[in-house]
């Protein structure tokens, strides 16, 4: 019988986070702080206006690109949190996710043989999409001395006549790192300079820990008519089942999108798109709370590796840390597959998120501070056992 796979998808890897999931869920007694998902329940009004629009027998489908209140409120959102302005008529498209964003905006924008720029670490979606959309990715390792910020220099560097695309993952998953205005405006000048446009998934943009308001590159003269601008509801408002994200970029660009999402998706959810209107008009307070309770968490996880002698960079975003474990003399599969085994704890390889990863590993704060310690003792004493 003649192989009836696609050679492209065939050859894309799995995720290297899912080995570690699958093995805990057969592991009794083990802890896994490996998941990238809020420990908190959706907060109850966004839940109230969700049951109420069934009740109203709400259940049809939206426009295409997304009910129009909701974008209303998303310009407005966006227009106070980061001084950025869309037209959420022609500017804006809902999403199953910030995921499908991703997909979708690549796959409008590149033709067969463009280069993509991936900073890594960084999420694993950005690599597999790039190839899914004909593009071809090329990786810049991110530095640990830098504190995992992406620098004019490394971006030059990679640079060539078919560089099309920049992806700016920040706050980053998995490193925490964020970039700040001083560390944007070098990058900014050398996208205009090249004329390339910027893929920036600010996804984690309300978790952020440094004192200072989070920047987007989409905000900087010059920017907005060549970036694709990303987030949703998931990590901020603790919506991850809800599958709700949303993408922002100029006309042209949603247009293309536009035609993806009604041919593969039709709309996102329609009870997630009311429930959303009220997360994001009435639910301020609720993501300050979540933030400063992710916050007293990452204190204390640096806290605890300090204690140890374990190096880890201060991350201000998101809600992972990436400690480095160079000095036990594994490689970062090896020491997440003996701290599982041995401790029941589970991690996640640096690897899993490009090979600039090698030598550390990611931890979630996305759990109860009770869960983290019971971790963490567990962790301190695997850190005794093999510390070289």
């Amino acid at each position: 019988m003649r192989n009836p796979l696609n050679k492209t998808i065939t050859e894309i890897q799995p995720s290297g986070i899912r080995k570690f999931f699958d093995i805990v869920a057969e592991m009794p007694d083990a802890i896994s702080l490996g998941v990238g998902e809020p420990d908190f329940d959706t907060p109850w009004k966004v839940r109230d206006e969700a049951i109420y629009s069934l009740e109203r027998g709400r259940t049809f489908y939206t426009s295409n690109a997304g009910l129009k209140e909701l974008k209303v409120e998303i310009s407005s959102f966006l227009n106070r949190r980061y001084g950025l302005e869309y037209n959420p008529t022609n500017e804006m498209i809902m999403t199953v996710g910030g995921s499908e964003a991703i997909d979708i905006a690549l796959r409008a924008m590149l033709d067969p043989g463009d280069e993509v720029l991936i900073p890594q670490p960084s999420y694993v979606s950005y690599e597999p999409c790039t190839v899914l959309a004909g593009g071809v990715p090329v990786f810049i390792d991110l530095q640990e001395k830098n504190e995992f910020r992406l620098t004019a220099e490394e971006l030059e560097a990679a640079i060539t006549d078919k560089t099309k695309i920049l992806i700016m993952p920040f706050p980053n998953n998995p490193t925490g790192a964020i970039m700040e205005e001083e560390d944007l405006a070098p990058i900014v000048d050398l996208v205009i300079k090249h004329d390339l446009f910027v893929l920036t998934d600010e996804i984690y943009s309300e978790l952020n820990y440094n004192g200072k308001p989070h920047i987007s590159v989409a905000s900087f003269p010059g920017m907005k008519e060549r970036t694709v601008y990303i987030n949703g509801f998931s990590k901020s408002h603790a919506m991850t089942g809800w599958r709700l994200g949303y993408a922002c970029a100029p006309e042209m660009i949603i247009q293309q999108m536009l035609k993806i999402h009604q041919f593969a998706i039709m709309c996102a959810p329609t009870t997630s798109q009311y429930a959303a209107v009220t997360a994001i008009r009435d639910c301020d307070a609720d993501v300050e709370a979540m933030r400063d309770e992710y916050n007293a968490r990452r204190r204390y996880l640096l806290h605890r590796f300090e204690d140890m002698g374990v190096k880890c960079f201060e991350p201000f975003g998101a809600f992972y840390i990436f400690p480095s474990i160079q000095q036990f003399g594994m490689t970062s599969d090896e020491f997440a597959t003996k701290l599982l085994q041995e401790k029941k704890v589970a991690v996640v390889p640096g690897t899993a998120f490009g090979k600039s990863g090698e030598g550390f590993v990611r931890i979630s704060y996305a759990y109860s501070l009770d869960a983290l310690k019971r971790a963490m003792d567990r962790i301190e004493e695997f850190v005794k056992e093999h510390n070289n």
